[in-house]
């Protein structure tokens, strides 16, 4: 007799997963390490603030494009060996940022660590799944997402310090390191993995057709507009600190860390709500983060707002995360693969235009505190289209339920039962 499945509480995760989660650590800490160095930068380059701003929003232009293409690009490519390439090229990116002797070189290097970046995320995620089995699934994916609050709690906060005792540049060096590290890693223990080959090999063509559901598009803007609302203020979120609230320059790192520690906490609690509330927990995430990013604004000069609220826009912020991975995957389930990209893609849209109209109303002389009026209004955005989209959920919902109703033949009464009971019709009831 077969010896009986180990229940998912006892089962381990295979060590390539937490190789994959390290990996996603350097990642996440290249991506939002600017923030706590802009300042040693934009003087070193010679640059102003709004412009070495702008980094980060190469990094998230790299991100968009890199997202959905690179996931169509290596659909059919060795996921082992696609994965090592991009690793390997995002440490080069690294470097080469590290050794920039001018703005546009460092500009451009972003941009490529970002694809790579992209391309890491939508294969990284493909080979944990097919890691594990199906009841581990989950958990396989906390671990590489965890590796993302990881680096806003710790690499983000090391990066600012390493920056400000040891130079820019050492961050960057950093992180190159941490790159080595996660190829060896990928390239010691994840096995080969064969792409799929039958009925569930991925079609591009039959994916794209998710981009014709309006409910598509209204969740990529409600992504992209929480994105924005966010790094609109977490990017100028050092010289806010220091030049509006008066703080000194060594609170930066511990202001970030608890920024980091209000979105992992987010994540818990959005985690835990959004499967059964998931419009609530978007309408409510999203709200206050308006209120946030409103009080933020009206209180900056303040150091003890400015702290507190920073910790605040964390957890509201990344409340809302779980929800929004999960809505775009209920409208676009027959595309799995172009869903995470796309949500991936929509997030950075937001990290591109936050803060690009943050640098623009600072460059209008409007202060450090304009930034946070421009995330409140971008928050305000997501929260309109959050309730468009929900009017629409309800109407479709409402719709099928009639149509089952006067014609049963055509939906079966589970059909009915999956409509009125989906973890989206929670938040009706």
């Amino acid at each position: 007799m077969p010896a009986p499945a180990a229940s998912p509480a006892r089962a381990r995760l295979p060590l390539a997963v937490y190789v994959l989660g390290l990996s996603v650590f350097a990642l996440g800490t290249s991506e939002f390490m600017l923030s706590g160095i802009l300042q040693p930068l934009a003087r070193d380059l010679g640059v102003s603030i709004p412009q070495a701003g702008l980094l980060v929003s190469a990094f998230a232009i790299g991100m968009v494009v890199g997202a959905p293409v690179l996931a169509a690009a290596t659909l059919r490519l060795p996921r082992r060996t696609t994965l090592i390439a991009l690793l390997a090229i995002f440490g080069l990116g690294q470097a080469a940022g590290a050794l920039a002797p001018s703005y546009s070189v460092l500009f451009a290097s972003r941009v490529i660590s970002a694809l790579a970046c992209a391309g890491f995320w939508a294969v990284g995620a493909a080979v944990a799944v097919s890691l594990v089995p199906v009841n581990a699934r989950a958990r396989a994916m906390a671990v590489m997402v965890g590796g993302l609050s990881i680096a806003n709690i710790a690499g983000v906060p090391a990066g600012a310090l390493l920056g400000q005792h040891a130079g820019w540049r050492s961050a960057f060096w950093a992180v190159a390191g941490l790159s080595v590290v996660g190829l060896v890693g990928v390239v010691a223990l994840v096995p080969r993995t064969k792409v799929p080959t039958g009925d569930d090999r991925p079609q591009l063509r039959r994916e794209l057709t998710i981009y014709k559901d309006k409910q598509v598009w209204l969740a990529l803007i409600a992504t992209a507009m929480n994105g924005a609302a966010v790094f609109a203020l977490f990017s100028y979120l050092s010289p806010l600190l220091t030049d509006t609230a008066g703080l000194a320059e060594s609170w930066v790192p511990t202001v970030l860390a608890l920024f980091g520690v209000g979105a992992l906490i987010g994540t818990f609690i959005g985690g835990r709500i959004a499967d059964a509330h998931l419009f609530g927990t978007l309408f409510g995430g999203i709200a206050a983060s308006t209120a946030v990013l409103t009080l933020l604004a009206l209180t900056a000069h303040s150091p003890v707002a400015a702290v507190a609220l920073s910790l605040m826009l964390g957890v509201t912020a990344f409340t809302t995360a779980p929800a929004l991975n999960a809505r775009m995957f209920n409208v676009a389930n027959a595309a799995p693969t172009l869903a995470g990209a796309t949500t991936t893609a929509a997030f950075n849209i937001g990290n591109t235009l936050g803060p690009w109209l943050g640098g623009l109303a600072i460059s209008a002389g409007w202060g450090y505190p304009s930034v946070a009026w421009t995330g409140a209004a971008l928050a305000a955005v997501a929260v309109l289209t959050t309730a468009l989209a929900f009017r629409l959920h309800r109407a479709s919902a409402h719709s099928r339920v009639v149509a089952s109703s006067a014609a049963p033949a055509a939906d079966s009464p589970a059909d009915t039962a999956s409509a009125l009971h989906s973890p989206e019709s929670a938040d009706r009831h």
